[in-house]
């Protein structure tokens, strides 16, 4: 992990913090909109792309689509983080937005199962592992964008805009959702009603890619180029560098796995789930995550700002083992199958989480050099995600049991709290 540096600091950037926010923003709250509406909508499409013969069956084989999607994520880390780091944090963001909107594309045509057999099932698996690649590389390069550019004694705050958007975009496809069940039937929506959130999102990348061409790239990464190019900073080669610094990237994978699983499931995944496990009406299940995430996003920058004052570690501390306390309470509350009690569990882990998601963007970027903060955070970070998010809602359906799951995911934040300890407090720290 590299030390604090003394340099000077860098001369101000000439793209204002609004600009900066707008265009980190704009894309990633398309990734998450794209990326999400897959786990909201899977209810609907699961008997069109797999065989309906049993809809328990195709449900589960479409969510474990959703986890295979999380597999391409980390070689999306890897490619666009090098890009980001050997090429430019622009170009990283662009190609990103561009990859999402055509894995999006692909799933909204995708046929149907009683059309064309089993290369349904191929062609939605496509659009998901496309997807995977854009959005393992989006994230890491929008919270390196943004972490480069921003104040660093605000960081924390602007780092809470990755999640703020990202929630937009998550939000913007549940209501969405919402009303497209509002003004179809059942059978409008099974039969091609779930098609049209992926078509929105394809058509809208088309001004992401306008806003995120007319960004300037980072200040730090213009600096460091100028030093590689007068040999002044050794170039080496990314994929080498992360493998030297593996330790760090222990530390990024174990600090994220409980994170994510209780994130997915609580954010994410809980629309589709509070249906086909906990026996909620889809209208309710909707209603309740829209409002829990309202909440988060609400909450998002009251954390950030706090991790600026008391630091990074005391902000993860609270969100992971109050989450763990209340991970059976809150799978109970849920159970008791009222809509008010779908709600309160939701907002009170989306609340918890956000202590550690709002500043996590800054608290990754903190960790690496400015030679491998997009590929060094990007490949152990999506590992973490494929291997814990991406499979939280299939290993919850497989179980069968939310209270064996909530221990399986006490397991993994138990982790992520220790992982803490072992790191430096970091706010405020200088990025060179």
């Amino acid at each position: 992990m590299s030390s604090s540096s003394t340099a000077t600091a860098p001369a101000p950037s000439r793209q204002s913090h609004a600009k900066t926010l707008l265009g980190t923003g704009i894309g990633n709250a398309l990734e998450w909109f794209d990326w999400n509406i897959y786990a909201s909508f899977a209810v609907y499409f699961s008997t069109q792309v797999f065989n309906d013969d049993n809809p328990q069956s195709a449900f589960l084989e479409t969510m474990a689509v959703f986890a295979v999607g999380f597999v391409a994520r980390p070689f999306g880390g890897f490619v666009f983080g090098f890009l980001g780091d050997r090429w430019g944090r622009k170009r990283s963001l662009t190609l990103a937005v561009v990859s999402a909107s055509v894995g999006s594309l692909i799933v909204a045509v995708c046929p149907t199962y009683d059309k064309v057999g089993w290369l349904a099932s191929a062609l939605l698996l496509l659009g998901r592992l496309i997807q995977g690649l854009s959005h393992g590389g989006e994230l890491p390069a929008a919270q390196t964008y943004l972490a480069e550019h921003a104040p660093r004694e605000k960081r924390g705050l602007f780092a809470s805009s990755i999640y703020v958007t990202g929630t937009i975009g998550l939000v913007c496809g549940l209501v969405l959702g919402l009303v497209l069940q509002g003004v179809l039937t059942e059978d409008q929506m099974n039969s091609w009603g779930w098609r049209v959130p992926f078509l929105v999102g394809a058509l809208l990348g088309v001004v992401a890619i306008w806003i995120r061409s007319s960004m300037e790239e980072s200040e730090l990464f213009t600096e460091h180029m100028e030093a590689v190019e007068k040999q002044e900073v050794k170039k080496e080669n990314i994929l080498v560098a992360v493998l030297k610094n593996w330790r760090t990237g222990l530390q990024v994978i174990f600090l994220t796995a409980g994170l994510t699983i209780a994130y997915y499931v609580w954010s994410v995944s809980m629309a589709s789930l509070a249906t086909t496990t906990f026996g909620y009406d889809s209208q309710t299940a909707f209603t309740a995550s829209l409002i829990g995430n309202v909440v988060f996003i609400l909450v998002l920058p009251f954390w950030g700002m706090l991790s600026d004052k008391i630091g990074r570690k005391p902000c993860i501390l609270i969100a992971m083992l109050g989450s763990l306390v209340l991970s059976i309470p809150m799978i109970k509350l849920v159970s008791g199958g009222e809509g008010w009690q779908l709600i309160l569990a939701i907002c009170v882990q989306l609340v918890l989480l956000g202590g550690f998601l709002s500043h996590a963007p800054a608290t990754y970027a903190e960790m690496f050099t400015t030679d491998q903060r997009t590929a060094g955070f990007g490949i152990p970070y999506s590992i973490a995600i494929a291997l814990f998010g991406g499979t939280a809602g299939y290993v919850l359906t497989a179980l069968g049991d939310p209270y064996k799951f909530a221990i399986y995911a006490m397991v993994f934040l138990v982790l992520s709290a220790l992982t803490v300890l072992t790191l430096p407090e970091t706010k405020g720290k200088d990025l060179r």
